[in-house]
């Protein structure tokens, strides 16, 4: 089945592809927006996967200040040219990544950084909650998994929902993800840090 140019353009407003890159999605789900969008995230990570290996040593440090002047974060992302780190959707990415740490105030850029003490320590944590519970040990381990689950989306800046997603579906690693399709380049949220006065 061959896409329409209406189709097309909605695809390509949702997701940023490229036309030619919306065509073949939406020919490989028979005109299922949807699917077509799926498509093109799991196209564009197979791409980001290509890309693990090079190394982004261009980008941006980005400064966030609210409007009070009493909170602000900064923000370091790598790509690997200088003209991506140029291009309004890179900058916009940063500016909402700043915006991000400010409003959210992560610990951590990746579950990969918590170090390994504060994992064991939190399962500790959870351990200890649930003591009284007369459950097999399987059970609650998996529950413990859980609450990691819930500590890494509150404490890790990619595993955290977008603040300006209503919905509340679309994740950190979501926009990063899409970016890094858009550019064909590498991103990599490097560091951050969030400052607040009195804290």
């Amino acid at each position: 089945m061959t896409a329409d140019a209406k189709t097309v353009m909605q695809l390509r407003e949702r997701t940023g592809a490229g036309v030619m890159d919306c065509k073949t999605a939406l020919t490989a789900s028979n005109g299922d927006l949807d699917a077509a969008a799926e498509y093109l995230r799991k196209k564009g990570l197979a791409d980001a996967k290509k890309r693990e290996g090079r190394e982004a040593k261009e980008g941006i440090v980005h400064a966030y200040l609210h409007p009070d002047g009493k909170l602000g974060a900064l923000i370091e992302v790598n790509c690997e040219t200088d003209f991506v780190a140029k291009t309004d959707g890179f900058r916009e990415l940063v500016r909402d990544l700043a915006m991000q740490v400010a409003a959210t105030n992560p610990s951590y850029v990746a579950r990969e950084d918590v170090p390994a003490a504060v994992l064991e320590k939190e399962r500790e944590i959870y351990r200890g909650q649930m003591a009284d519970q007369k459950k097999p040990a399987q059970v609650l381990d998996k529950i413990v998994e859980g609450k990691l689950e819930k500590f890494f989306a509150d404490q890790c800046l990619l595993e955290q929902v977008f603040i300006k997603d209503t919905a509340g579906k679309t994740k950190i690693k979501d926009l990063v993800d899409l970016t890094n399709s858009k550019t064909g380049e590498r991103i990599v949220v490097k560091r951050l840090a969030r400052f607040r006065i009195g804290g």
